[in-house]
């Protein structure tokens, strides 16, 4: 008999889970809301929030606006949105992820306190969090999505490292050595580990769960940052795995001789959606 385990340690992560709680309540009222941005990497629980009324704009519709609300995600933004709601009168509702938040905050410092430095965030080239991190230094930051991009930094001047909150704590770590062994003796160099453990955490629990099953079913929005990482880590561990965003994609030939399926997912996959997957496994193995 085939055997469905739903890994507890998936889900959504504290700052989507308030988001979204924010977004809900909002909605309550039945007042138009606007999100700048999805809400969640996650197509299908961005559709339940839209059928509540949740409308999802971008910047330049954003501009546009005057004398409403509206939702600022958990990834956070920069300087300017903050601004330009000011100006157009419109009410922020706040749901920044309190991690990203001090992030943001620990970078503005560092760059007013040293602006000439090199402030590299360790992330990925326009996702909204890395955007908002780098709207912290007037636009000047230096963005790395990889180790390989690490030989572009001048390791005559001063270096202060810091990460997207999601990234991969192992290639962060191989950053920090790569940049300790060749940065000048006349510079400093100071790294923070600015990953969120929420995140990081889950790494080794995922593997443990990836290596109990014959199959793996990674539940995720193809978007989401967090995710890829994730999926990866499955995938190294157990080669039969595969990323699908929602139960339709689930192909029968995947069962063929298997005995135990892992249904797991990112920080941005809802448990319902996860639940959904297992129900259609069920659907065509009664």
């Amino acid at each position: 008999m085939l055997q469905i385990e739903i890994d507890n340690g998936s889900g959504f992560c504290f700052g989507v889970t308030t988001a979204i709680k924010k977004a809900e309540e909002e909605l309550a009222t039945g007042q138009t809301l606007y999100c700048l941005g999805d809400i969640v990497h996650n197509g299908m629980e961005c559709e339940r929030l839209r059928q509540m009324g949740l409308v999802t704009i971008n910047h330049e519709e954003l501009e546009q606006l005057h004398d409403v609300k509206v939702l600022l995600r958990a990834h956070g933004e920069p300087p300017e949105t903050y601004e330009l709601a000011r100006r157009n009168n419109i009410e922020i509702i706040d749901a920044t992820c309190p991690v990203v938040l001090q992030l943001q905050k620990r970078i503005k410092k560092q760059f007013d306190a040293n602006p000439d430095a090199q402030i590299v965030i360790f992330g990925k080239q326009g996702h909204a969090e890395v955007l908002g991190l780098v709207g912290q230094t007037q636009g000047k930051a230096i963005v790395i999505e990889s180790f390989d991009e690490v030989v572009k930094l001048d390791y005559t001047r001063d270096i202060f490292l810091y990460s997207q909150t999601t990234k991969s704590l192992d290639e962060f770590h191989r950053i920090i050595e790569y940049i300790q062994q060749h940065i000048s003796s006349d510079a400093t160099f100071r790294s923070f580990d600015t990953i969120c453990r929420s995140v990081a955490n889950r790494m080794p629990n995922i593997s443990q769960f990836a290596a109990r099953h014959d199959l793996i079913l990674f539940v995720c929005g193809r978007k989401s940052s967090n995710g890829k990482v994730l999926f990866s880590e499955c995938k190294r561990v157990n080669d039969n795995t595969h990323l699908i965003e929602g139960p339709e994609e689930i192909e029968r030939s995947w069962l063929d001789g298997i005995k135990t399926v892992g249904i797991c997912g990112a920080t941005s996959t809802p448990k319902w959606l996860m639940e959904q997957c297992r129900d259609a496994i069920l659907g065509v193995n009664p």
